[in-house]
């Protein structure tokens, strides 16, 4: 009996130790990819820093006004065409514009609509008699 209970201490020692060794294999492993994530975070920060001051420098209000002058044709608005709401001409009624050039080609005519031959059922509206 006594040679079983020191077979079992034993047993018990060295799965306590095997689970010990484990524990510890385990935590520095994850030590080490925390470490790898907290350098990956800093470099993107510093890759965002990097951005943003480029953003800045190509968005410098004298390098857009430049760009501007020498790719569009803008002038400045004189004053004298700056007018008042009152002023403004009424807008133009406008009609259906198809129509129009429907009725000017001379393809507008009162179209009969078919009549169903069948009798109306639940699925669909009956027509209606004027």
């Amino acid at each position: 009996m006594k040679r079983l209970m020191t077979f079992i201490a034993l047993a018990l020692l060295i799965g306590s130790a095997v689970y010990a060794y484990r524990v510890k294999y385990d935590s520095i492993v994850l030590a080490e990819q925390v470490n790898k994530l907290k350098s990956r975070i800093h470099r993107e920060k510093d890759a965002i820093a990097v951005l943003k001051a480029e953003w800045q420098y190509v968005n410098r209000p004298d390098r857009v006004q430049s760009l501007a002058d020498a790719h569009t044709e803008l002038k400045a608005m004189p004053i004298t065409s700056v007018v008042r709401w009152a002023e403004l001409p009424a807008r133009q009624a406008t009609g259906d514009v198809i129509a129009g050039k429907l009725e000017a080609l001379g393809l507008i005519e009162s179209t009969a609509t078919p009549s169903s031959a069948k009798p109306a059922d639940g699925r669909t509206p009956a027509a209606r008699k004027p």
